[in-house]
């Protein structure tokens, strides 16, 4: 009898090579949002109206990148985390134009809203609209031009696309915060109107050959320090105590994700063929709040690493990237960034616990590998 080892060995090596390829692989990334996930789209359209955009000087980047990388943070974004996980080339901004975006484009805007910034004043909730706002429904239209560069039939498009990971947010929080704390009330009889915004553009996404969605619900807008400084009242009442966030935005924060997380399942029952997945922005920040230590972040989590002035080391006079204004040693023990976005500490737990679990349902590495 012939010795079979060597065919058992070729056979098991053959089994575990199989076993190391994902079912599924993600070719690219499409992102729409705000600056959670802005790469440099506000940057060029700065330039074309003149104006400066602080993410375009140091510190911003300093912990990753080692310059400037036109993200408001100091290092990576959560976009970025899901590029290294599937082997993709960091989101280029789409506005640059530059190069090929067959792995991906980003859409994302800072500031941009769900609703058209022209609502705001329409409305009177500001009086003043921010000549560099973009909506989500702009964002899509910008995908729409560039869609025939990536294909051109219906099942090409389909066949591109159902290898393609979108993901549409974190964008509602900026709906939210534009709004003065005395009509916070009044922005709550909104929030369906943002939700049903947001499905409007994910159906779309879909009918266009989309089928896996990543969709964040909001983050708990009362702990931002921007709120904090602004908004603080000094009224214990108006405080969660154990955290020390404002309670009334974080009620509302709530209140948005309880509707999209309706809509996301309803979502699903209409496009069974889809992956939609609800990734949880809340849970996660609020866990950094109350068990700071347990992440490593410093014992006031509510603290800003790039900042200066105030109880919460921001004030809207001595921003991240002014003259004068000190950084932190160490970002990386640090959950807020500038005072309104996150540390790349911070989005690299959460990109983690979309990818992986436990705060995205599914997680996106069960979607990517069945």
């Amino acid at each position: 009898m012939k010795n079979t080892t060597p065919i058992i060995l070729s056979l098991l090596l053959f089994l575990l090579s199989i076993q190391s390829i994902p079912c599924h692989s993600f070719n690219s990334i499409f992102s729409f949002g705000d600056s959670y996930t802005d790469t440099g789209n506000i940057n060029v359209l700065g330039m074309k109206l003149s104006m400066s955009v602080y993410s375009d000087d140091l510190p911003y980047g300093q912990t990753f990148f080692h310059r400037p990388s036109h993200r408001f943070s100091d290092g990576r974004l959560i976009v970025d985390f899901f590029a290294e996980h599937f082997g993709l080339p960091y989101l280029k901004p789409y506005l640059g134009k530059n190069g090929s975006f067959r792995q991906g484009a980003n859409f994302a805007v800072e500031g941009a809203t769900a609703l058209d910034p022209t609502f705001f004043k329409e409305h009177n909730l500001t009086s003043y609209v921010d000549p560099l706002s973009t909506s989500l429904s702009s964002q899509l239209q910008w995908f729409k031009e560039l869609k025939p560069s990536l294909c051109q039939t219906t099942k090409e498009c389909r066949d591109y696309f159902s290898r393609s990971l979108f993901i549409v947010g974190h964008i509602e929080g900026r709906d939210y915060v534009k709004v003065p704390f005395s009509k916070l009330r009044m922005m709550a009889t909104y929030a369906p109107r943002i939700i049903r915004i947001i499905v409007g553009i994910i159906k779309e996404l879909l009918h266009q050959g989309a089928q896996t969605v990543v969709v964040p619900g909001n983050m708990p807008i009362g702990c931002l320090p921007i709120i904090l400084d602004v908004f603080d009242l000094n009224d214990k009442y108006s405080h969660d105590q154990k955290t020390g966030c404002i309670e009334r935005y974080n009620t509302l924060s709530r209140y948005h994700n309880s509707l999209l997380l309706k809509a996301v399942e309803k979502l699903r029952v209409n496009y069974p063929h889809a992956k939609i997945i609800y990734a949880d922005f809340y849970e996660p920040v609020l866990n950094f709040v109350r068990f700071p230590q347990r992440y490593g972040f410093i014992s006031n989590p509510l603290v800003v690493c790039c900042g200066r002035g105030g109880k919460y080391n921001w004030s809207p006079t001595q921003m991240c990237s002014l003259p004068n204004v000190t950084v932190c040693k160490n970002p990386s023990t640090y959950l807020n960034w500038d005072g309104a976005r996150l540390t790349e500490a911070s989005y690299r737990y959460i990109a983690n616990s979309w990818l992986k679990g436990p705060y995205a349902d599914p997680p996106i590495v069960d979607i990517h590998t069945n």
